[in-house]
């Protein structure tokens, strides 16, 4: 079903919903351990997104939601959701390049898109996101969609006004960003979401490129580093996903399935809107100290991802026709 069909459908309040349970509301109750990288700050919207599912169907499908690390640890959710460990995930496809040809892509790469309709009609109208589908179902997993986030900038214990500023800290950042940053003598290391407050607290790092402000308030990472610095390399900053054990989905009627995927639209339409309101109610809270990187800078991270794009398209066909999207994309909007 297309995403646009789908939003339609989550806005009239899973309308639809009702009459397509008729065949499954007799059968035995299916139910589903989903875990995701998020914690506790999270609660109220994962709990709208399981309670749609339960009422929706009623009560034939039921989702019960972990927080990040219970039952896997986060970089590990894929294998797991795979192998059916657990039953579904939403996680970040940058905790997994080395796992999935097409992660790096599927997680935002720099200089990618610049906002959220340019994303989409990348993810959409081109169809990277049929690349990405093929790329989970080789490994037994179905992939729902994207969940476009807010922002993916810095946040520093002391103040950073240049580059040259990073390379006396070390940076939490995924593969792919490290691979940037490398190139800018920058000191980095990848610790999961779970560790980032104890890691800033401890000094094991000076500092996390993560998300945005909402999500480092939710957090509470303001207590240990109160210095945020946009980065300005992609707008939106990431890409979460929700995975589900193809075996699982397999089984499920197609009424079910239906639920499933305009509960999902309604979620990823949903979280993506309070990532970014709440990080612009977030950097006026007064809990963060706002900078911004010179345009100079933020170009000098922009080319050098041009670096990782060419590496990623060498890793794959699919990969190559992912890239191509991409690129094709900056010169329709006159980036390239």
């Amino acid at each position: 079903m297309n995403r646009r069909n789908l939003l339609k459908a989550a806005a009239a309040g899973l309308a639809a919903a009702p009459l397509a349970v008729t065949s499954t509301s007799a059968q035995a109750a299916t139910s589903l351990r989903m875990q995701t990288y998020w914690g506790k700050e999270a609660n109220d919207i994962f709990k709208s997104f399981t309670d749609d599912v339960k009422t929706a169907s009623k009560k034939s499908l039921r989702i019960r939601r972990y927080t990040g690390s219970s039952l896997v640890p986060d970089a590990e959710m894929f294998q797991a959701v795979g192998k059916g460990t657990i039953d579904m995930c939403q996680g970040y496809a940058g905790y997994w390049p080395g796992q999935l040809d097409i992660a790096s892509i599927e997680a935002g790469l720099p200089g990618a898109w610049t906002n959220y309709d340019e994303a989409m009609y990348i993810m959409e109208t081109k169809g990277l996101i049929d690349l990405i589908r093929e790329g989970y179902a080789e490994q037994n997993v179905h992939y729902l969609g994207p969940i476009m986030g807010g922002p993916f900038d810095l946040l520093t214990k002391k103040p950073v006004n240049s580059l040259d500023d990073l390379k006396k800290m070390k940076i939490r950042a995924t593969p792919s960003v490290a691979k940037i940053l490398d190139q800018f003598g920058i000191p980095t290391v990848f610790l999961p979401g779970s560790e980032l407050y104890i890691g800033l607290s401890t000094g094991a790092i000076d500092g996390v490129i993560y998300a945005g402000t909402n999500e480092y308030m939710s957090m509470k990472l303001y207590e240990a580093a109160k210095h945020y610095t946009s980065l300005n390399m992609v707008s939106p900053g990431y890409t979460d996903q929700m995975l589900i054990n193809m075996d699982k989905w397999k089984a499920m009627t197609d009424d079910q399935r239906a639920i499933i995927e305009t509960s999902f639209a309604k979620h990823a339409s949903k979280m993506h809107t309070w990532m970014v309101s709440g990080s612009i109610d977030a950097g006026n809270s007064g809990l963060f100290e706002l900078n911004s990187l010179s345009a100079e800078d933020s170009a000098r991270l922009r080319n050098a991802a041009k670096v990782i794009w060419a590496e990623e398209a060498a890793k794959s066909d699919r990969n190559k026709k992912a890239i191509g999207i991409l690129e094709a994309a900056a010169k329709a909007t006159g980036r390239a």
